[in-house]
This record gives C-alpha cells, sequence and structure tokens, in this order.
C-alpha cells in the first residue's frame, strides 16, 4: 500500500505529508455534519481552477465516502435514527502531481470488513462499462429490508474515480478493522 492508505490519521500527519491539501476532517459524522463541511468542500473547489467536472466528481466522491462513515463506521457515539447518528471517521482530499485523492478511513467490525471485502476486490477488477453498466443494475433493484441507502456508493465512487479504487482492511488497536478506501482522479 502506499503512504496515502497510511495518511490523514490526525490534521499534522496529514499537513506534513500532503502540502497539496485541500481539505481533512476527523472526528465524528452525522448527516448534519456532512452538509456542513460538504458546503466547505464546494467553496473551497469551486475557488479553484479546477475544470467543473472535475471539481463534480472529487466532490461526488467525498460525499460518497463521508456517507459511508455515518452509516458503517463501528466507532458510534450516539444510536438513533440515521439523522442523529454520530459515527467516527476522517476524510482527506488531497492534490499530488497533478492528481487529487480522497481517501476515508473508519473502524468496521470484522463481520462488515467480511461483507466488504469481496464487493471491493471485484470492484476493482470491473472495467468502466461494466461499473456503470452494474450502477443502472442496482438503480431498477428494489431495496433489501435492512438497507439504509441504494446500494450505489462504491459504484458512484468507482465510476467517478479514474482507475480502480484502493483499499485496505487493516487491525485497529480496539479489535476491530481500521477500513480505509482511496480514489484518484
Amino acid at each position: 500500500m502506499n503512504r496515502y492508505l497510511s495518511a490523514c490519521t490526525d490534521r499534522e500527519s496529514c499537513l506534513a505529508q500532503n502540502p497539496g491539501l485541500i481539505f481533512f476532517y476527523v472526528g465524528y459524522f452525522s448527516q448534519n455534519i456532512i452538509n456542513a463541511i460538504g458546503d466547505a468542500v464546494r467553496l473551497r473547489l469551486e475557488y479553484s481552477e479546477m475544470p467543473g467536472g472535475l471539481r463534480r466528481r472529487i466532490f461526488s466522491i467525498f460525499i460518497e465516502m463521508a456517507q459511508n462513515v455515518v452509516r458503517y463506521s463501528s466507532d458510534q457515539l450516539v444510536s438513533g435514527p440515521q439523522q442523529n447518528e454520530l459515527r467516527a471517521g476522517s476524510v482527506c482530499i488531497t492534490q499530488e502531481n497533478g492528481r487529487f485523492l480522497i481517501i476515508c478511513k473508519n473502524p468496521v467490525t470484522q463481520d462488515w470488513a467480511e461483507r466488504l471485502r469481496p464487493v471491493l476486490e471485484e470492484l476493482r477488477l470491473m472495467s468502466v462499462e461494466e461499473i456503470k453498466r452494474s450502477y443502472r443494475e442496482q438503480l431498477r433493484k428494489e431495496l433489501p429490508a435492512d438497507s439504509v441507502g441504494a446500494g450505489l456508493g462504491l459504484l458512484t465512487i468507482a465510476r467517478d474515480s479514474d482507475g480502480p479504487i484502493e483499499f485496505a482492511l487493516e487491525p485497529d488497536p480496539t479489535g476491530e478493522l481500521l477500513f480505509t478506501l482511496k480514489a484518484t482522479l
């Protein structure tokens, strides 16, 4: 794994390792927090000189990663209706050598990691056309009763990335696993 999969565990290490830092947040996520930091990210991207299509893709990936933290992080401070949940994680948007990297981290249970790994492995092997076809098929499917979303998050991240997404599931001192996801544009 490259250094970006271990970056952004705290603000200082993220800044030291990523002089092209655009945005970094570590802490508890909720839907309200995502809305607020989404506004900050959107403004930051709008004032940059990057093309509109690239800004849209970066923002789309950022939102999907932040929502995955709210839905699946095992470090849960408050339980309740989804809009009131608080779950821990981090998200970082940085630039290096003309490429944009969006990275998120959060703890997950062993059970969730076992369900997640094969999905991510399959997604990494899919072509752009296969990802787009799978996305369209997923839109037509009926939602499972236990679903908190339409199952489109990882497909959206993969679709909007330039190349395969990277991920890691590493032991965490809490006994769970630390899930890291990285998209490159």
